[in-house]
């Protein structure tokens, strides 16, 4: 009989029980205990959900973060953390950050965050240096493990795999990290011992590292990693995903383990490699139901395509989701107000463990077993092919229309920067944000009640129009030079655009794990793209009635709308990229009639699209550059165009960027402390830059001597008549008594560094 697993499913909840529990207790208004409980109850309903499959993963299940949760399991938070807290304080310490005012001491700064593989999730960084030292901490796991067998569940912990582990880190002084691979692996036999002890049968190692491009100290570290770990008792099932195995193919198969997970959505073309090398004795876990997307499996063609290797392997087949189901929803059901059609082409978490349930009874008991549930299946995807609600003439039509001088500006930045200087004579070091302000319990009442009908538009557009002008007002008082509208009328900056668009559905429970409490609700791109109308010019135009100093425009790029969307997977991403960038170049357009002189176009996601393989970058990116630059570049040179990416490593494509032709790009910075400031030092950036000095995504107040600090490392770099002075990110997620004050010693910090550059 064929086995069914699963890597992962989504920690939040199908109603974002975890967010709301976490924010509950972070705020002081829940107990530990009761936060434990909250987690406790949805690991059990989780569980349930994945009753029918052979094995299901323990360990998949966080408070905040998986690679935060390794960090604990082998005793190396931060070592800045106080560890005289309890562990949870710790944890929350090094996830969060925590204030002086928490503290009445210097500021604790939260972990690096950034980008897990080409996904949105974000994971907290490994810090290591020469001394790190290692030391088991399994009672969580061990905890969650004893909670499945309770349960009689049948139960597969889930551990990221050592050198993952370290690959994913960063060391804080010059020593190698792989130097540490030594000390970490007797932690790991340890844990595997425990688990073994505990009940555990196989144990699911993730190495997503093997889907990357890895030199031979890095494959020499796999091989050595698990020769050490195979004189454990633990059956082993060696799990990669996200991409193909390529060069590491050979290696994946050998390296002994009891078994090898492949991703055969993204790597199908190397399953038959994969069972030619694979040893007899091993299992092959095929990861054949998308975890990436939320699109209906081709169950059928699915089944032409495995039966034949079922019929080779037999016992030794194992089927999965490609990667853990962390990145799609929970539950299609909930979604009550979806169009028909549309949700009929569509599979959820839920709805992807039935998919593989029903995979494995058709080849377990043959295809007249489902034959209904296939049937429905076949329906639902011819559906979908031929509806004329995906396929647009017109958008075809344009798409051929597009002329190569539509990425072109009229003139060099040299050129306009100077044209763009005598609309706005702004000072040295001009300071902004990046475009939103806090989402107050006000505006997201306003916003329930206009969609549940209970605010008709004119109060609603009241409603905004008030918050807008306290942002507005509040910009002028703390002294800004570049303002904002503050984005009130926006519930994401994803979705804002994706309502306004044809070709986009909305889910109202579609939520997903960006990090910690915070939760994505990622629209679904499923047929050609158009603009009916201006989507944020009324607003803009609003805002700027209110001052006499600019307020930018605020637009999302059609590289972040692409990535931070579900995507049709019937075209290449790069035509339905293209048709996002004419539908927003419209917009821009518009907005220009309209006086808008300041334009950010936010790009935030650009690099998170990247291939995992260096060598697959440079077509990625000439399509991805494109489309901005088609956005962007139909504008008069007194127009200033802006960008932002967050969170991104961003140092191995600079020249890329530079080649988007952004008048100011502002980036995030902070928590790396101008690290990724460095690139500049060997590559001379031709256009102006604002290194994001303020961490939005703690609850720290930076101070004016660390702002100083920062631009001070900044200008060693660029030089200051091309800085500009701004946060990290929007701040929708703080409160006005946090930005205020941030905002103001941005400004001060800004004044003291003119007044030493006029001295």
């Amino acid at each position: 009989m064929i086995t069914t697993h699963n890597l992962g499913f989504p920690r939040i909840g199908k109603r974002r029980e975890l967010k709301f529990a976490l924010e509950q207790y972070w705020h002081g208004e829940s107990t530990l205990q009761e936060l434990e409980q909250t987690a406790a109850e949805l690991r059990e309903k989780h569980w349930q959900y994945q009753q029918k499959l052979d094995w299901l993963p323990v360990g998949d299940f966080s408070l905040y973060d998986h690679v935060l949760d390794t960090s604990l399991l082998v005793g190396n938070l931060p070592q800045r953390t106080d560890s005289s807290l309890a562990e949870s304080d710790q944890y929350f310490q090094a996830a969060r950050g925590q204030s002086s005012k928490a503290l009445k001491q210097t500021p604790i700064a939260a972990a690096e965050m950034t980008k897990w593989f080409d996904t949105n999730y974000h994971y907290l960084v490994p810090e290591f240096n020469a001394d790190t030292q290692f030391e088991l901490n399994a009672d969580r796991l061990l905890a969650q493990l004893a909670e499945a067998r309770q349960q009689a569940y049948q139960a597969k912990p889930v551990l990221l795999g050592p050198v993952s582990y370290l690959w994913l880190g960063k060391t804080k002084d010059d020593s190698n990290k792989l130097d540490l691979l030594n000390e970490l692996l007797p932690v790991y036999e340890q844990c595997l011992i425990k688990l073994v002890e505990a009940g555990a049968d196989w144990v699911q190692i993730d190495e997503p590292v093997l889907a990357t491009e890895l030199d031979q100290d890095w494959q020499h570290a796999l091989t050595q990693a698990y020769f050490a770990l195979n004189k454990t008792p633990a059956r082993l099932l060696l799990t990669t995903y996200f991409a193909p195995l390529r060069e590491n193919l050979n290696l994946a198969c050998e390296l002994p383990t009891a078994g090898l997970h492949i991703d055969a959505v993204n790597a199908r073309d190397e399953v038959l490699k994969v069972i030619d090398w694979l040893p007899a004795h091993k299992t092959l876990s095929l990861g054949i139901i998308n975890g990436r997307n939320i699109w209906k499996s081709d169950l059928n063609s699915l089944l032409d395509w495995l039966e034949p290797l079922y019929q080779r392997l037999g016992d030794r087949l194992w089927l999965a989701p490609s990667c853990s189901l962390l990145h799609v929803p929970v539950d299609l059901e909930q979604e009550t107000e979806l169009d028909s059609d549309i949700k009929n082409w569509l599979a959820f978490a839920v709805q992807k463990l039935d998919e593989l349930n029903l995979l494995a009874l058709a080849l377990n008991h043959g295809r007249e077993s489902v034959e209904s549930e296939l049937a429905d299946n076949a329906r639902a995807i011819e559906t979908r092919r031929e509806s004329s609600k995906v396929h647009k003439t017109a958008v075809q039509h344009r798409l051929q229309s597009v002329s190569g001088t539509w990425g072109k500006r009229s003139s060099s930045y040299a050129k306009r920067s100077q044209v763009q200087r005598r609309k706005h004579p702004l000072p040295l070091f001009p300071t902004t944000t990046i475009g939103s302000f806090p989402q107050t319990p006000a505006i997201r009442q306003s916003r329930l009640q206009y969609r549940r009908g209970a605010l008709d538009e004119l109060s609603y557009q009241r409603d905004m129009q008030q918050q807008i002008k306290y942002a507005i007002t509040e910009q002028e008082k703390i002294g800004l030079d570049v303002l904002v509208h503050g984005e009130a009328e926006r519930n994401d900056m994803v979705e804002y655009f994706g309502e306004q668009l044809d070709g986009y559905a909305f889910t109202r429970f579609g939520w997903v794990q960006s990090y910690g409490s915070r939760c994505v609700k990622p629209p679904i791109i499923f047929g050609d793209i158009e603009r009916p109308k201006a989507m944020t010019v009324d607003w803009i135009a609003y805002a700027q009635s209110l001052t006499d100093k600019p307020v930018k425009g605020m637009l999302t790029g059609p590289v972040t709308m692409l990535n931070w969307s579900f995507v049709r997977d019937d075209q290449p991403r790069a035509d339905t990229c293209l048709q996002l960038a004419l539908a927003i170049r419209d917009e821009v357009l518009d907005l220009e009639q309209q006086g808008v002189s300041i334009i950010q176009i936010d790009e935030a996601a650009l690099r998170e699209g990247l291939p995992l393989r260096r060598s697959d970058w440079q077509h990625y990116l000439d399509w991805a550059v494109n489309c901005f630059r088609i956005t962007a570049n139909g504008v008069r040179d007194e127009t200033q165009i802006h960008t932002h990416m967050c969170y991104s490593e961003f140092n191995d494509i600079i020249e890329s960027i530079a080649t988007m032709d952004a008048d100011v790009i502002t980036i995030e910075t902070s928590r790396s402390d101008m690290e990724l400031l460095d690139v500049f030092n060997a590559f001379d950036y031709p256009n102006e830059i604002g290194p994001g000095v303020y961490d939005i995504h703690s609850p720290n107040i930076p101070a004016v001597a660390q702002i100083r600090h920062l631009m001070e490392k900044a200008a060693e770099r660029i030089p200051p008549e091309r800085l500009w002075i701004n946060p990290d990110c929007g701040l929708k997620t703080r409160q006005w008594s946090e930005v205020k004050p941030a905002l103001a010693a941005m400004v001060q910090a800004a004044g003291e560094l003119r007044q030493e550059a006029a001295a």
